[in-house]
């Protein structure tokens, strides 16, 4: 019988300790869970820190980048720079692998080396846009790398929102009701224990008396 669900347990012996087993195992359920609760706070801490050392990194380079991107849109002009961006494919290659932490799975993302290339011809452009292209794709791993903490910092943040969730079910539910479980059916079992004494006691008196009365 679930003790959650508001209803007394049958006060049995039996009862008594599986309710017992029941308790001690969910302390020792929580904790764990406390113990993980406890990594989780670390890790999301030390997580932090790392996405802003990456965005640190990536900052100074993205802004040279975009830099000599401007310098390349004042040499080439608009039209050209956008006719040779429509030639630019919208997205690019990565391999994306999984790694787990405290029962997270976070993706690691990597530039695939087929996206490495240049995609356009160096007919009618310059060293501007060159320059523009080599720093873009050099801070793309430095934009991924950010991207990763980021999304694992999510991760970890829900997986400990869940623990505590389940942390709280235990500690303010399930725990009390099994020891309000026990509580009661050690009071039941004891009552009994004397109403059976104060009747076997009584028995007692009578057949003592009765035979007393024989011998008379």
């Amino acid at each position: 019988m679930s003790l959650s669900s508001g209803k007394r347990p049958l006060p049995t012996k039996i009862e008594l300790i599986r309710v017992k087993r029941s308790l001690i195992v969910a302390r020792s359920v929580h904790k764990i869970l406390e113990d993980k609760r406890d990594v989780l706070l670390k890790r999301i801490d030390d997580m932090i820190g790392e996405a802003s050392k990456a965005r640190d990194e990536m900052g100074e380079p993205l802004s040279s980048a975009y830099r000599a991107l401007y310098n390349a849109y004042l040499s080439l002009g608009p039209t050209r720079l956008e006719s040779i961006a429509e030639t630019t494919p919208p997205q690019i290659d990565v391999d994306v692998d999984v790694r787990v932490i405290v029962d997270v799975k976070v993706p690691t993302l990597t530039i695939n080396d087929r996206s490495s290339g240049l995609t356009y011809g160096f007919a009618d452009t310059n060293s501007y846009l060159d320059d523009a292209t080599k720093m873009m794709r050099g801070v793309l791993p430095k934009i991924l790398k950010a991207a990763e903490f980021e999304n694992a910092i999510l991760g970890l943040a829900r997986e400990l929102e869940r623990t505590q969730r389940l942390i709280n079910a235990l500690e303010f539910v399930i725990i009390p009701g099994y020891q309000e479980g026990v509580k009661f059916i050690t009071a039941t079992l004891e009552e009994r224990e004397r109403e059976d004494f104060v009747r076997l006691k009584h028995v007692k008196a009578v057949l003592e008396r009765k035979s007393l009365e024989r011998l008379e």
